[in-house]
């Protein structure tokens, strides 16, 4: 299986070439050609992707996140600084709460666009003020129990939302 790396996903259209067959994507679905059109198809396992689409949901299997959207599953992978598209995980124990040590109920930002930003410029800000405040904080809410022990996880999510609230407001947002 080789991987490939996509450039840019989220409201934009990405092509990739894997072996003979061409694929796109537009914000999370995934399209091959047929003759003059394309037909929607499922994504391609080992995708890197820059930032998900707009509408995901972040499962939690085994104290990790998964992120879901459209019949399609996401991985953070560090290495990559992207989301590989992965196979199903096993479903034992998944659940939409996050673990112990990940974000308590109530504690969600929600994120408003003051100035009409269209959903891709929503999505990249919204990646690029997370890792800002990953990097600021210490504090990574896509791993397991944030990446800090547990006894600072508390203390360190308030300080990655304070970063992520200060940065979103600097792109002109409104945050809650």
């Amino acid at each position: 299986m080789r991987r490939v790396f996509a450039a840019a996903c989220a409201a934009a259209v990405v092509s990739l070439t894997l072996t003979a067959t061409a694929v796109r994507a537009d914000d999370g679905v995934w399209y091959a050609p047929r003759g003059p059109s394309f037909v929607v198809v499922a994504a391609p396992i080992g995708v890197f992707v820059p930032v998900l689409p707009p509408f995901y949901t972040t499962l939690w299997i085994g104290g990790l996140p998964y992120y879901y959207a459209n019949d399609t599953y996401y991985a953070w992978r560090d290495g990559e600084n992207g989301y590989e598209v992965v196979e199903p995980p096993n479903d034992q124990g998944a659940s939409t709460p996050a673990p112990p040590g990940a974000a308590a109920p109530g504690e969600d930002l929600y994120i408003y666009p003051q100035d009409a930003q269209p959903a891709d410029r929503q999505a990249s800000d919204k990646y690029e003020c997370h890792k800002w405040a990953s990097a600021q904080t210490g504090f990574d809410p896509t791993q397991s129990a944030g990446g800090v022990p547990p006894e600072q996880g508390q203390l360190k999510r308030a300080d990655y939302q304070r970063a992520m609230r200060a940065c979103l407001e600097g792109r002109g947002y409104s945050v809650r």
